[in-house]
């Protein structure tokens, strides 16, 4: 077998993965495709260990050696994004990326990075008064 039918089925699965990232909003979603995007590299790993073995005469199958680390890196991975996910969830109600950045950042307080000023300036600060006894 050619080196070029797992190179392009890797490509095909990466590029699959990347859209998921940057295309989707559900966070559990984006999990699932950084989870492809590693059996892309996986593929790969395994694919050219193959195939410089077939050159090398004592070989030590790194890829696939590293292939075994990988995925042991992304089931932890998964297992602790899941449930940062799951925790979000429960307390927001939502797992939608773009409304969980939203809530982080809260409403513009008109604090010194505003852009449109505020009468804070104009109102004198409130001295809290000494209590005598």
């Amino acid at each position: 077998m050619h080196l070029a039918y797992p190179a392009v089925l890797s490509a095909l699965l990466f590029c699959t993965g990347l859209y998921g990232v940057l295309a989707r909003r559900n966070a559990i979603l984006v999990l699932m495709s950084v989870e492809l995007m590693l059996n892309a590299v996986n593929l790969n790993l395994v694919a050219f260990d193959v195939w410089l073995s077939k050159t090398a005469q004592d070989t030590l199958h790194s890829g696939q050696a590293l292939t075994l680390f990988t995925i042991a890196i992304a089931a932890a991975e998964i297992g602790i994004g899941l449930a940062i996910v799951l925790a979000v969830h429960r307390n927001r109600g939502t797992a939608d990326i773009d409304k969980l950045r939203d809530t982080a950042e809260g409403p513009d307080t008109g604090g010194p990075d505003s852009v449109g000023g505020s009468d804070e300036a104009a109102v004198p600060p409130v001295e809290k008064a000494e209590a005598t006894a």
